[in-house]
Parts: C-alpha cells; sequence; structure tokens
C-alpha cells in the first residue's frame, strides 16, 4: 500500500530529481523525487518497531532511517523536502499498519 501511494504520488506532481550525476540508476528507472520513497519505507519500519514494543530494534532503525535520509540528498536524488513528505508518509502508513494488523 505504501509504494501504491508513493508511487501515484511521484507520478501525479511529476517532480525531476535534481541536477547531478549520482543515482544514475535512480534517474533511469524513476525519474521523479517526489516523495521518496526509501525515506517513507525507512520511516514506516521505525514506526512500526517503535509501536511493536521493540524499542531497541527502533532506536537502531531511527538511526538508519536519519542516515538513508541523508545519502538520497548526499547523493542528489531528492531534495530536502521529498525527504520530509516521503517520512510523513512513512510515519502515518506506520502507523496505520501496527493499527489495521493489530486489530485482526
Amino acid at each position: 500500500m505504501l509504494a501504491v501511494l508513493v508511487l501515484s504520488l511521484k507520478f501525479l506532481i511529476r517532480r525531476r530529481r535534481p541536477e547531478g550525476e549520482g543515482g544514475g540508476i535512480y534517474r533511469q528507472t524513476d525519474p521523479h523525487s517526489f516523495p521518496s520513497g526509501h525515506a517513507a519505507r525507512a520511516s514506516m519500519l521505525t514506526v512500526i518497531m517503535f509501536l511493536g514494543g521493540f524499542w531497541w530494534l527502533g532506536l537502531i532503525l531511527l538511526v538508519w532511517t536519519v542516515l538513508v535520509d541523508l545519502s538520497r540528498v548526499g547523493l542528489g536524488v531528492h531534495y530536502f523536502s521529498d525527504i520530509l513528505v516521503g517520512t510523513l508518509i512513512g510515519i502515518v502508513m506506520g502507523g496505520l499498519a501496527f493499527w489495521v494488523f493489530s486489530i485482526i
């Protein structure tokens, strides 16, 4: 569901990736940068671990998520706003996924 949401937004908004040489495969397979799917997925996993009571793994994933986010900007394949919105989507979807699977 997260991938469908992110890809739908990418193809609706169609924001071009920043100019640069880094991330060649991403520029070829996915020319759109907004929102960041990497940031969304990393944030979603982090939220699920925290809500699931695995706080120690959540802390590790929080550090990993920040590093993923910084690397995407550092590679020049995303703008900061792509990361910010991707992170917010991941937080919401992580909470939603946890809630849905906790009532099943």
